[in-house]
């Protein structure tokens, strides 16, 4: 009977458990835990700070359109934990993306969450790629909506004449971004030549030529 009992218990507990592991961020345990951002405690997410304000849950940087007259001509303006500290486990967050006309957000993932964007103004063309290297592509104008699995690696580039502007939508407090060239050719310390080489199939030259574009990072 005691076997039984415990059987049933744990049958009923597994659901639970399961959910647990597949959350983006973990389930609140209290009505909200706004970011200490400027503690020294480590924890998976930030410790709670006591005095909170609406400040805290507010952020007004995602109202105008940021510079893209950098290297990739695009320019991602977050709206994750660290700026709006009251998203602290709520597990959402926001973030703008700016393209100027040829404009890339180059390949990249987001470990822990899957992201959606509505366009606000322009037209990109967008894709994701599978674990099974097939490539979802489609072009998305103003008022479209597109999504990108967790952790695959995507894309989006302003192939047209006029700027072009998305809002962005992730599962979680702080997603994270690892761009898929910097990883590899700007690491710090670097990748071995020799695994480039044999991973591109290319020559040494063709490596260190690529990492020397890459070399800030490396510096960094």
């Amino acid at each position: 009977m005691a076997t039984r009992a415990y059987v049933l218990m744990i049958s009923m507990m597994m659901p639970i458990f399961l959910a647990s592991f597949v959350s983006a961020d973990p389930d609140l345990l209290q009505d909200v835990c706004v970011a200490d951002l400027s503690s020294d405690i480590k924890l998976h997410g930030f410790p709670c700070k006591s005095n909170i304000t609406a400040d805290d849950f507010f952020f007004a940087g995602l109202a105008k359109a940021a510079l893209t007259n950098n290297t990739f001509g695009a320019t991602v303006t977050p709206a994750f934990v660290q700026q709006v500290p009251g998203l602290n486990t709520l597990g959402v967050a926001m973030a703008r993306i700016d393209y100027a006309p040829g404009g890339l957000n180059p390949p990249h993932t987001h470990p822990r969450a899957t992201e959606i964007v509505f366009v606000l103004t322009g037209e990109l063309d967008v894709g994701f790629i599978t674990t099974a290297n097939k490539l979802f592509t489609k072009t998305i104008k103003m008022g479209g909506v597109f999504t990108f699995p967790r952790g695959l690696i995507h894309f989006q580039i302003n192939n047209g004449k006029v700027p072009a502007a998305v809002i962005a939508g992730f599962n979680s407090q702080l997603p994270g971004t690892q761009r898929t060239a910097d990883a590899l050719f700007g690491s710090s310390p670097a990748v071995e030549d020799v695994v480039l080489t044999k991973a591109f199939q290319i020559g040494t030259k063709e490596v260190e030529k690529i990492k020397s574009r890459f070399a800030p990072m490396n510096k960094k």
